[in-house]
């Protein structure tokens, strides 16, 4: 009889833990947002970025269980709409492997996506897209198995169409040509903190600068680099970035809203502003949107920021989230 009632309570306590997670995320879910949210159903549970295409009307959007898919955003769009993810790419041979990261780079009209084995760390590629056949141009091999642990997290496009592709895992920055051609690494002392768990993830974010720099954030610590690229022969310059304001830890996907003004997407996500061409920086204003869906990246959509969120909820249908973020 106690062997019964220790069971009983034993199934009742667990009952309890597991219903608070559970309310609290109901709540958090039923709770009316303070900003514009496009919803969007999907057959994914994840998604790691976003981009919006003004062009065309749509988000575009990486899949981690590997491809890419849109949502299209019509004209007479209305805020209770839930609109549709469609895929556009699906490839047999990559099939295992997230895409993560996207960046589009409009003056060769195509999209380039990071590609990762997110959970071996032992295939990492870059990929190119046409934006309106969606036939690939090209694959890039960044590492395999005989190499070093690798993630490709992120990646930014020059004004020469050269890509820049963090990799979150060692540390470093794979610089690809506007063919696909491998062209080389850029590696510093600054990138690899002292404490090892400091590098769990370590790269992630990155931009390319108008002026012609890169800025990368180091998720773990924290870290704002800005990395100025040396002339044909010559290396590249990284400098830390001095930031007041607060930390940037745990800071993931980063976007330019203008020369002087980037946002750090995380949880919170923040706006971070600077005056001397990034030799230092100030954070400025800060945004906490749905935590329980975690801030992956950003984009800009009509001047506005709006931030991609991982984790979709539902079943069968998974209903993903693109909140706009206003600083405070």
């Amino acid at each position: 009889m106690a062997s019964c009632c220790c069971s009983t309570k034993f199934f009742f306590i667990l009952f309890l833990i597991s219903a608070v997670p559970i309310a609290y995320l109901i709540s958090l879910e039923t709770a009316k947002p303070t900003t514009h949210v496009y919803k969007y159903h999907s057959t994914g549970w994840l998604r790691e970025s976003s981009k919006w295409d003004d062009l065309n009307r749509r988000f575009l959007v990486s899949l981690f269980e590997g491809g890419v898919g849109q949502i299209q955003v019509p004209e007479d769009y209305s805020p209770a709409t839930v609109l549709e993810e469609i895929p556009l790419v699906k490839e047999v041979d990559l099939a295992g492997n997230a895409s993560l990261g996207i960046a589009i780079d409009r003056p060769r009209n195509r999209l380039l996506v990071a590609i990762a084995d997110v959970f071996g760390n032992r295939y990492s590629a870059l990929a190119a897209y046409d934006l309106t056949s969606w036939n690939r141009l090209f694959l890039t091999q960044l590492s395999g198995p005989g190499d070093e642990k690798s993630f490709a997290d992120d990646v930014a496009v020059d004004a020469e169409g050269n890509a820049f592709v963090t990799d979150a895992k060692g540390s470093k920055i794979w610089k690809v040509g506007v063919k696909g051609e491998f062209l080389s690494i850029i590696r510093s002392p600054l990138f690899t903190p002292k404490q090892w768990y400091r590098n769990l993830v370590a790269l992630n974010g990155i931009i390319c600068h108008p002026n012609g720099y890169l800025i990368v954030i180091h998720t773990f610590t924290g870290n704002l680099y800005k990395i100025e690229m040396g002339k044909e022969g010559e290396g590249e310059e990284v400098k830390l970035i001095e930031v007041g304001g607060g930390t940037l830890s745990f800071g993931d996907g980063i976007e330019i809203l203008s020369p002087t003004k980037i946002v750090v997407a995380g949880n919170p996500s923040r706006l971070v502003e600077s005056s001397d061409e990034w030799e230092t920086a100030t954070i400025v204003g800060k945004f906490k949107g749905p935590v329980h869906r975690l801030t992956t990246a950003a984009t800009v959509k009509d001047g506005k920021v709006y931030l991609n969120h991982m984790f979709g909820l539902g079943y069968p249908r998974k209903k993903h989230v693109i909140v706009e973020a206003v600083f405070e």
